[in-house]
């Protein structure tokens, strides 16, 4: 059996639809990658954001350096510089051989300086007799020392005396002429304290508190030898 065609002519060739595969259905392929592709990113950046904040908690709160940063250390977690001060303990020199000390009363209360010569006595120093003041003198409100330069011992005695009683009376060297005491002599010695209404009647411990906790270092100057023969 032939085909015989119609009187319209030969049989049309029917066009492909859109729907029919093709290239239209790639741009849908390409549509979904993309979409994906979105999506992907969207999670790929929040998991970078996430990282991001847990590292800056971590720094903010002083545990750690943030991952990846070998040099990155917090500013506060470096070592301090600064040196450790350590208290120092103060020593007081006190020189008590090399002249004798003479306690004069320039205050007019009586058996004060008898007493302060058998307490600087007791410190260690060479004491002399006690005396009193020459009426010129009259009474002092203030303790003066005084020392003879021609002694070397007699000032660092004389200034180690002060420091014993506390401190705070005047230390002068001798002045020429006769000695401002009642005898007009001092009979050789090196230091003569005029105990004025400041120290009078007053014990060491009274006058210098600070000396039961304040070491102490006792120093005297060495002793010559003749020369040999």
């Amino acid at each position: 059996m032939s085909d015989v065609g119609d009187a319209s002519g030969p049989v049309p060739r029917r066009t492909p639809r859109s729907s029919d595969g093709g290239a239209p259905v790639s741009g849908a392929l390409a549509i979904v990658l993309a979409v994906i592709a979105v999506v992907a990113g969207f999670f790929i950046l929040r998991s970078i954001s996430g990282d991001e904040k847990k590292q800056f908690d971590l720094q903010s709160a002083g545990t750690g350096a943030p991952a990846g940063g070998e040099n990155n250390a917090p500013e506060s977690t470096a070592p301090s510089s600064a040196a450790t001060t350590v208290p120092t303990s103060t020593t007081t020199t006190i020189v008590t051989d090399g002249a004798t000390v003479l306690v004069a009363n320039a205050n007019g209360q009586g058996g004060s300086a008898a007493t302060m010569s058998t307490a600087l006595e007791v410190a260690g120093f060479t004491m002399g007799d006690a005396m009193d003041a020459s009426d010129a003198t009259g009474n002092l409100e203030t303790t003066v020392i005084y020392y003879d330069p021609a002694q070397p011992a007699a000032q660092p005695v004389a200034e180690s005396v002060n420091s014993v009683m506390g401190g705070g009376a005047t230390v002068l060297p001798l002045p020429g002429g006769t000695p401002p005491v009642a005898d007009g002599t001092i009979n050789g010695a090196g230091v003569l304290v005029m105990l004025g209404l400041d120290k009078a009647n007053k014990t060491l411990e009274e006058l210098n508190p600070s000396a039961n906790t304040t070491p102490v270092v006792v120093t005297n100057p060495p002793l010559t030898s003749a020369p040999a023969g």
